[in-house]
């Protein structure tokens, strides 16, 4: 199990996507490999996103990972001190816009996801992705 709180802020949000990547790699998911870039994806999509919409100033988000060796996946938790909660169903973005497509992403690369509300203020954006390149 992995846990870390980060400033909420964009290097905040950098720095969950290294120190996540490092963690999968000390439990033998390859730094570069397929499984690892997809949860750096996550991992980088949800961090933004509890950047820029989940900021309260002064709070920090926290980052928990988790893996299941016999299911191999790796759960991913981002958690902010906002209230409010995204859509569920990702909307997507127009071809011209440069934001929006963030949950769009997480859908379509983590086996599932979804919101959870928290004890105090605030939500958990959670994914499963695989730790492995073999198909299910």
């Amino acid at each position: 199990m992995f846990t870390q709180r980060f400033s909420a802020t964009r290097r905040g949000a950098r720095l969950a996507r290294r120190l996540a990547t490092q963690q999968l790699d000390a439990w033998g998911v390859p730094y570069g490999s397929e499984p690892s870039d997809a949860a750096a994806l996550v991992v980088a999509e949800l961090a933004a996103n509890a950047v820029l919409h989940g900021r309260v100033p002064g709070r920090d988000f926290g980052l928990r990972l988790a893996y299941n060796t016999a299911k191999d996946l790796v759960r991913i938790e981002v958690t902010d001190t906002h209230g409010a909660m995204p859509a569920r169903s990702p909307r997507g973005a127009a071809a011209d816009e440069e934001r929006g497509r963030g949950l769009v992403l997480v859908d379509a690369i983590a086996v599932r996801w979804g919101i959870s509300g928290r004890s105090g203020p605030g939500k958990t954006v959670w994914a499963y992705v695989r730790a492995s390149q073999a198909d299910v």
